[in-house]
């Protein structure tokens, strides 16, 4: 099936709001799980950049599971870290290690080789040059940092998209059925996933399928993988 790209901000109050209000437990706990598989024991002062973190459910758990690790969580929608906000602002042991950045990729405020972690929940499929994921990926990790970035996997065909939404949306508002329709058919197949990191020079993340709707790339970043910083960029 081709892909069909959607917009890349999910910027409308309607659909924050939506989004804020529903419950994404079963995905968002397949991704801590992920998490938990490659990163087994503590993250002792680490820090993470949660990219496309939305109304910032995936930093709470990562903070609660991860208590002496920070995150920076960057939304290009201020309407969805509104919601983000409010989320946090109840926790103030979690809210403390946080950093909301109202920001689009590619970024120029990010630091270089900076993250411990870098963490993407279903962005991927918003971005209609996935390379800027991927860049960024490169330019913000620290060498051997742990990368970890789930996403919606498109389906064969439009009438198994139509089962999955059927399937996972049937009770969900109309705004969140359209918006998973769509996002389905916006995603991208594992190979095309595969050839995105190996243009990107990280061929040597893993891709794998992870359930009937999600892929999942993880890996630790090596040295190689890095830009180069010339003197002028240290300055």
């Amino acid at each position: 099936m081709k892909r069909r790209p959607e917009p890349e901000l999910m910027d409308g109050a309607e659909q924050a709001l939506a989004y804020a209000q529903a419950d994404f437990s079963e995905s968002n706990g397949l991704f801590m799980r992920l998490l938990a598989e490659q990163q087994p024991g503590p993250l002792r002062g680490a820090r993470a950049l949660d990219l496309g973190c939305g109304p910032a459910d995936i930093v709470r758990r990562f903070l609660r599971a991860y208590p002496d690790a920070t995150c920076d969580a960057l939304d290009g929608s201020a309407a969805m870290l509104e919601h983000a906000r409010a989320a946090l602002d109840p926790l103030p042991g979690v809210a403390a290690r946080c950093r909301l950045l109202c920001e689009c990729l590619p970024s120029p405020t990010l630091p270089v080789a900076h993250y411990d972690l870098i963490l993407s929940n279903s962005l991927l499929h918003h971005l209609s040059d996935p390379q800027v994921l991927w860049q960024t990926v490169r330019q913000t990790a620290r060498p051997g940092a742990l990368v970890l970035v789930m996403d919606l996997m498109r389906p064969a065909s439009a009438g198994w998209a139509e089962a999955l939404v059927a399937t996972y949306a049937d009770d969900a508002p109309a705004v969140l059925r359209t918006d998973f329709r769509n996002s389905l058919f916006a995603a991208f197949e594992p190979q095309e996933v595969v050839a995105q990191l190996a243009e990107a020079g990280l061929a040597g993340l893993e891709v794998a399928v992870v359930s009937d709707r999600h892929l999942a790339v993880f890996g630790r970043l090596e040295e190689e993988s890095r830009p180069q910083i010339n003197a002028n960029e240290r300055k």
